[in-house]
C-alpha cells in the first residue's frame, strides 16, 4: 500500500523550490504599446463619436486561440484603450457579416454567458500570475472576475460603467473602469502592464479571439500576453467606500412542521455597515458591522440521498469574495460558508512588490463543525461565539512561481482549532510545474463534543500534504500526484470532508485539434489509475479510468469516461465500476441542452451492501427574445439491491427571469424532491416518501453591485406518506444597499 516519509518528502519539495525558481522564468519580453492619457472625459454610450477616441492605441485582435490554433479569426475586432486621471477607457469595434446573428440578451450582471461578448484582462503588477478581468456582451451587460493560478476565476464586484450598441455592421462596446477599482504599484513614473483582448464569437463553434498567439506548449498564460505602458500619475484617489445596507425579515412556521398554525420565528429589521479603505494602491481595509451576508441566491439543488460526505455549496457572499483567490490553495482549508452568521468582520488584501498579504477575521454566533473520517463525514451546528481568522501571505518567486504561509484559527468556549502551512507554485518549464502544500493543526473540542461525535479528547494534532506534478503541453498532458491527510487532522475553517487517507493519482491525456470544417474540433482521449488507503494501509478505492472528450459543430460536446475499480466500506470490498457520459448542444441563440448521467455498482451506504445506481439528469436552459430566460434541470436516480429496487430520488429545478433592463429583473425559483424507499429492505425505520418544494420570489433592482433594492419571498413545504405536501414556513425579505465611493 501507499506510505510516505513526510520529512522526506518535505526536504526534497523545499529543495525543488531553491533549486527550480529561477527556471520558471520564461517567455522573452515585449515592447509595450503606449495608451495616451487624454483630458476629456468620455461619455460612456456605446457611441464613439468623441474626439477623445481619435487619440486611442488602437489594437486588433488577429489570432483565433481556439478552437483553431493561431490562425486568422472568422470575423474583425478593434479594440481602443486611453486614460484619464480618473480612468482606463476601453472599447471594442466587433465587426459582423450578420448582424442578426449576434447573440446579446438583457441580463443581471455576470449572467451573458451563453452570448457573444468581449473582454480586457490586465495584469496591473505585471506579476503574470493574477489579472483583473473585464466583459462585456454588445448590449453593454457586464461581469468582472479576479483570476489567478491558483484560484481560478472568483466572481468580482467591482464599480464601473460599460455601454454597448448593436450596429448594422457588429456591435460596439464601451468600458470605463476607475482606477479606484483596480490595484497597481506606487511610482511616479510609466507603469507596465500585461494586457490581453478577447472577443468570443459563438456560432456553429465558439471561436475565442485575442491579440496575440497562444503556445499551447506553455502553461504561463500571461507571460505570453502584450504589455501597455502609461498611467504616470495615475492614483486610485481616496479610494474610500461605505456601504450601508438595511435589511428587513419576517419568517413565520407551524408550530410542528407540518401541522398547527403559523407562529412568528423571526422577525428583525438589522441595519449594517461595510467599509472599504484603499489606505495604499494596492492594500485594501474592510470592516464591517453588522452585516448583510443574506444570499439572494438560492444554491443549486444536489442529491442527499445515499452519500458519505457532506456537499459542498459555493460562496456568494461580497464581503469573503473580495481577494478570495489569494486564500485558494491546493487543500480547501479556508471555506468562508463556514461562518454562518457573523456579526462583525475585518479584512485587509493587497500586495505590495512581490508581497501578497491576505487577513480576516469574523465573530461568528453559530459554529458549525464538520467531523471528518476515511469513509465518511459527520456534522452539527453548537450556538456558541467563536472568533474565525485567517491570515495569508505568498510571495512571487522568480517570473511566475510563488510560494506562501497559511494561518487559520478559530476559537470558542472550550473550542479550538488552529492550522498553519506552507505551500508553493513552481513552474520548472513553460510545460512544467511542481506544487505543493504541508500544514499541521492542533484542535480542543469540549468533553460533550468528543464523546457524542467520538472525537478524540483534549488537544489532538494532525498533518496533511499534498504533492502534484504536472506536465501541460500543446497535445499530451500528463500528471501525478499524492496526497496524506492524517486521522487528527481538522480544518474546522475549511471544507476537508475526508481524513486518513492516502491517495496517489497518475494519469495523462492525449488532445487532437482541428479547425472549423471537420467533423470534429477538439478530441482528447485520457487514462489513469488512482490508489487510496488508510493510514493502516487498508484499501480504501482503486480504479482505472478510461475518458473520451468531443467537441464538434453547434457547440456540441461528448464526454464519456468509464471506471474500473473497487472501493472498502467498513471492512468489506465492493465492485466499483462506473460509466459516465455528458453530451450537449447550442444549436441556436436561444436553446441549450444537455443531459447527463451513470449507470454502475454502487454501495448502499444505509445498510452496507452492494447495488446497481442508475442516474439521469437534463437541463435545458431557454431564451425567448431578448428579456425572457428559463432554465429547466431534473435529476432522476435509483439503486438496486439484490432484493429489490431500494430507493427512487427526483430532484426538479425551474427558474424563470423577466429581466425589465439591465437594473432590474424579476425572477422565480421552484425547487422539488421526491424521495421513495423501501422500506423493508432497510435495518431501521425510514420514510417511505418524502417530498419537499421550495419556491421564492424575488424583485431586484440594482445599480451596481452594492446600490441595491431586493424585495423576495420564499417558502417550504414538506410531505411524507401520510401527509400531503403541506407548507411548513414562509419568509418575507427586503434588503435596501447604498454605495457611497469617495
Amino acid at each position: 500500500m501507499i506510505k510516505t516519509n513526510v520529512g522526506g518528502w518535505i526536504f526534497l519539495i523545499l529543495l525543488s523550490v531553491v533549486l527550480l525558481a529561477p527556471a520558471s522564468m520564461v517567455g522573452a519580453g515585449k515592447v509595450p504599446h503606449r495608451v495616451p492619457e487624454v483630458m476629456s472625459k468620455i461619455r460612456v454610450d456605446g457611441r464613439l463619436d468623441e474626439d477623445t477616441w481619435k487619440k486611442a492605441l488602437v489594437l486588433e485582435l488577429t489570432y483565433e486561440f481556439l478552437p483553431g490554433e493561431n490562425i486568422k479569426p472568422p470575423v474583425r475586432t478593434e479594440a481602443l484603450l486611453a486614460y484619464s486621471r480618473t480612468h482606463l477607457y476601453a472599447a471594442f469595434c466587433a465587426y459582423d457579416p450578420d448582424p442578426a446573428s449576434i447573440r446579446a440578451r438583457v441580463t443581471d450582471r455576470d449572467k451573458y454567458g451563453g452570448d457573444d461578448w468581449v473582454g480586457i484582462v490586465l495584469d496591473t503588477f505585471n506579476d503574470e500570475r493574477r489579472t483583473y478581468n473585464f466583459y462585456c456582451n454588445p448590449l453593454g451587460i457586464h461581469g468582472d472576475e479576479i483570476e489567478s493560478p491558483e484560484g481560478g476565476g472568483v466572481e468580482w464586484d467591482a464599480i464601473w460603467n460599460s455601454a454597448g450598441r448593436i450596429t448594422s455592421e457588429g456591435y460596439i462596446v464601451e468600458m470605463a473602469i476607475p482606477f479606484s477599482s483596480l490595484r497597481f504599484p506606487r511610482q511616479k513614473g510609466d507603469q507596465v502592464w500585461g494586457i490581453d483582448l478577447i472577443r468570443s464569437y459563438p456560432r456553429s463553434v465558439r471561436h475565442l479571439i485575442s491579440i496575440f498567439p497562444r503556445d499551447r506548449s506553455n502553461n504561463c498564460y500571461m507571460c505570453q500576453a502584450e504589455k501597455i505602458t502609461g498611467f504616470a500619475g495615475v492614483s486610485p484617489g481616496k479610494n474610500i467606500e461605505l456601504d450601508p445596507t438595511l435589511a428587513s425579515v419576517l419568517t413565520q412556521e407551524r408550530e410542528n412542521v407540518t401541522q398547527g398554525k403559523f407562529v412568528k420565528k423571526e422577525s428583525k429589521l438589522d441595519p449594517g455597515i461595510t467599509g472599504r479603505w484603499g489606505f495604499t494602491p494596492n492594500l485594501t481595509l474592510a470592516l464591517t458591522v453588522n452585516p448583510d451576508f443574506s444570499n439572494v441566491e438560492a444554491d443549486a439543488p444536489q442529491l442527499d440521498i445515499n452519500t458519505q460526505f457532506a456537499l459542498f455549496y459555493t460562496e456568494k457572499r461580497p464581503f469573503f469574495l473580495e481577494g478570495a483567490t489569494l486564500f485558494s490553495t491546493p487543500f480547501r482549508v479556508v471555506y468562508t460558508r463556514t461562518l454562518a452568521d457573523p456579526d462583525l468582520g475585518i479584512k485587509l488584501t493587497g500586495k505590495e512588490g512581490r508581497h501578497a498579504i491576505g487577513f480576516f477575521t469574523v465573530r461568528d454566533s453559530i459554529t458549525n463543525l464538520l467531523f471528518p473520517g476515511s469513509q465518511g463525514s459527520r456534522r452539527t451546528s453548537l450556538p456558541i461565539d467563536t472568533m474565525g481568522s485567517v491570515l495569508r501571505y505568498r510571495f512571487d518567486l522568480g517570473k511566475s512561481s510563488t510560494a506562501g504561509l497559511l494561518v487559520t484559527d478559530r476559537e470558542g468556549n472550550d473550542y479550538s482549532n488552529r492550522l498553519g502551512g506552507v505551500d508553493a507554485d513552481i513552474r520548472i518549464t513553460p510545460k512544467d510545474r511542481l506544487i505543493f502544500q504541508f500544514l499541521g493543526s492542533q484542535t480542543h473540542y469540549s468533553p460533550d463534543v468528543s464523546m457524542d461525535y467520538n472525537q478524540p479528547h483534549g488537544n489532538f494534532w494532525g498533518t496533511a500534504l499534498d504533492v502534484s506534478y504536472l506536465h501541460d503541453a500543446r497535445s499530451l498532458d500528463w500528471h501525478i500526484s499524492y496526497r496524506d491527510v492524517t486521522a487528527d487532522f481538522r480544518a474546522d475553517l475549511g471544507f476537508m470532508p475526508q481524513a486518513d487517507y492516502r491517495n496517489m493519482d497518475v494519469g495523462g491525456n492525449y488532445t487532437w485539434y482541428r479547425p472549423k470544417g471537420y467533423w470534429f474540433t477538439r478530441i482528447n482521449l485520457g487514462a489513469g489509475y488512482q490508489l487510496e488507503t488508510d493510514h493502516r494501509d487498508n484499501l480504501l478505492y482503486k480504479s482505472l479510468i478510461v475518458s473520451l472528450d468531443y467537441e464538434g459543430p453547434a457547440q456540441s460536446f461528448v464526454n464519456l469516461k468509464g471506471t474500473m475499480g473497487r472501493r472498502t466500506y467498513r471492512g468489506i470490498e465492493f465492485n466499483d465500476s462506473k460509466f459516465f457520459f455528458t453530451a450537449g448542444f447550442q444549436p441556436n441563440r436561444n436553446l441549450q441542452a444537455v443531459i447527463n448521467g451513470l449507470f454502475g455498482r454502487q454501495i448502499d451506504i444505509a445498510n452496507i451492501q452492494e447495488g446497481q445506481r442508475f442516474q439521469l439528469e437534463g437541463f435545458i436552459y431557454y431564451r425567448y427574445g431578448r428579456h425572457l430566460s428559463m432554465i429547466l434541470d431534473h435529476v432522476y436516480e435509483r439503486l438496486d439491491v439484490d432484493a429489490s429496487r431500494l430507493y427512487t430520488a427526483n430532484v426538479s429545478y425551474m427558474r424563470l427571469i423577466y429581466q425589465f433592463s439591465r437594473r432590474a429583473f424579476l425572477r422565480t425559483i421552484l425547487q422539488y424532491f421526491h424521495y421513495q424507499y423501501n422500506t423493508a429492505l432497510y435495518g431501521f425505520p425510514v420514510e417511505p416518501k418524502e417530498t419537499h418544494l421550495f419556491s421564492q420570489v424575488l424583485f431586484s433592482y440594482k445599480i451596481n453591485p452594492q446600490t441595491v433594492l431586493f424585495l423576495g419571498y420564499s417558502d417550504d413545504y414538506y410531505g411524507y406518506k401520510y401527509v400531503p405536501l403541506t407548507q411548513a414556513n414562509r419568509t418575507f425579505f427586503l434588503k435596501i444597499g447604498y454605495a457611497l465611493v469617495f
